[in-house]
């Protein structure tokens, strides 16, 4: 069946399902091409935990019998990569940690079942930093995880080895958490697309407790039509999420492509109003911000006024959560990171109370946001305030929250948003934009990205192990 060497590894993921349901190549021969790709490109980059071989090997053999049994895959023989804190039976999830390093689930979460039942192929589980607590991708267990586009680079976090695997190819689609710009920090630093869900649209469980009021999982891709198809498998409710919602959403590609964004009310913000962003960044987000005004947007500059600093507010609140989650941990201290360990000990200050009162402030804020968004169809705001960073300089970037605040309006509001990549800086590094939308307007934002992503003139990727490198 087929040809093993007609698979593209940088094809898009509705290109790979469709062409193994019509039998061009199999699952399985998909999946070797991916398994060789991962072996001979990751020692470089770190970002799998564990590959997989066996178990994608069966899973491919099964979604070819399951084609020719008739079952309708929508995503067959894609290759999926799945962040080390999401739990896949069988499969260790030291979520970063030592303490963790013997951990086994025995249950896959949701979204992992989901997606086997669409036909994907579950390739790999990938680096993240411990507890997912940084914007680095650097395990005590794993060691570091590389920026395909300068090896010398952080590929952001904490979901920095899911975009680290997408966009060298090795991985068609990965599953990434967003607890505060986890998903879209390393899609901007990665030059990926990358879809943080609205909050309870997709469940979380099986899994860590985390930052349970915060965090949501959501999928990440090369192209932006790949998040839609990746997110209408794995959104919905389940009861064993209480967080979750039903909400009857089509994530179905239209059936006919706008060529513009006629009439799309778009606020822009460099800076939300508040956050500190690099000159060539603001300067890249301002060439995009032209291109919506080409598609026929009506822009406008503007922003909620910042009546509570977001910073402090999502710090504090994830204290709280880091210690109810972590805190049971420090029993342990010796095996963490010191990061961790100031993290989890700053919720030690907090009552029941202080922490309801944040939550009421933050209702607040999630009030002024949505008011706002009366006004606007999306906000549109840098993909991230800086360039990817070097590893040698982690620890500094991470002792001053003002590189990170301006991703953190979307969990806090619980609000969609997608990272979209825009090209490269002057510098030659992957910049990008988000998009910003109400509660559960995730299908017209991914429209609205999608209808973007197609009208920007990106130069080719230029990534070591990019398209261009061959494969």
């Amino acid at each position: 069946m087929g040809d093993s060497r007609s698979y593209d590894p940088f094809a898009s993921a509705t290109t790979i399902a469709s062409a193994v349901r019509q039998g061009r190549y199999s699952a399985q021969q998909a999946t070797e091409v991916t398994l060789a790709r991962i072996r001979e490109i990751d020692p470089a980059l770190g970002a799998f935990t564990v590959v997989l071989s066996e178990r994608a090997m069966e899973q491919a053999r099964s979604v070819d019998q399951r084609l020719a049994d008739g079952e309708p895959l929508p995503l067959a023989g894609v290759p999926v990569a799945v962040k080390d804190h999401i739990w896949l039976a069988g499969t260790p999830a030291t979520n970063g940690s030592r303490v963790l390093a013997g951990f086994t689930p025995d249950q896959d979460a949701v979204v992992v079942r989901r997606l086997v039942a669409a036909g994907a192929v579950i390739v790999g589980k990938t680096n993240n930093p411990e507890f997912c607590y940084r914007g680095d991708c650097e395990s005590p267990v794993f060691g570091v995880t590389r920026n395909p586009y300068d090896l010398d680079r952080t590929p952001g976090g904490s979901s920095g080895g899911s975009a680290a695997a997408v966009a060298a190819g090795m991985a068609v689609l990965a599953l990434g958490g967003d607890g505060g710009g986890s998903i879209r920090n390393p899609a901007a630093f990665c030059g990926i697309a990358g879809h943080k869900p609205t909050y309870g649209l997709v469940p979380v469980t099986p899994g860590f407790r985390g930052w349970p009021s915060l965090g949501t999982f959501g999928p990440m891709a090369r192209r932006v039509g790949d998040l839609r198809a990746m997110l209408g498998v794995i959104a919905g409710p389940h009861n064993s999420d209480l967080t979750s919602v039903p909400v009857g959403l089509s994530f179905a590609a239209p059936e006919r492509r706008d060529t513009d964004l006629t009439g799309l009310r778009v606020a822009v913000s460099a800076d939300l109003g508040y956050a500190e962003v690099d000159s060539e960044i603001r300067a890249s987000f301002f060439e995009t911000v032209r291109v919506l005004e080409e598609l026929g947007c009506q822009v406008v500059e503007a922003q909620p006024s910042v009546a509570d600093d977001p910073v402090d507010l999502w710090s504090a609140i994830v204290a709280c959560e880091s210690y109810a989650s972590e805190g049971p941990l420090l029993d342990r201290e010796s095996e963490l990171t010191e990061f961790s360990v100031e993290s989890i000990r700053a919720g030690q200050a907090y009552s029941a109370r202080d922490y309801l009162d944040l939550q009421w402030r933050r209702a607040e804020l999630s009030a002024r946001w949505a008011a706002f968004l009366e006004d606007f169809d999306v906000i549109a705001y840098p993909g991230h305030q800086m360039q990817p960073f070097r590893h040698a300089d982690s620890n500094r970037m991470h002792q001053d929250l003002s590189h990170w605040g301006i991703d953190l309006i979307a969990n806090l509001a619980g609000q969609p948003a997608t990272s979209v990549p825009t090209g490269l800086t002057p510098s030659g590094l992957p910049t990008g934009i988000q998009l910003m939308a109400r509660r559960f307007a995730d299908a017209d934002l991914l429209h609205a990205a999608e209808t973007l992503e197609r009208n920007l003139d990106m130069p080719a990727p230029e990534a070591p192990f990019g398209p261009s490198s061959g494969s």
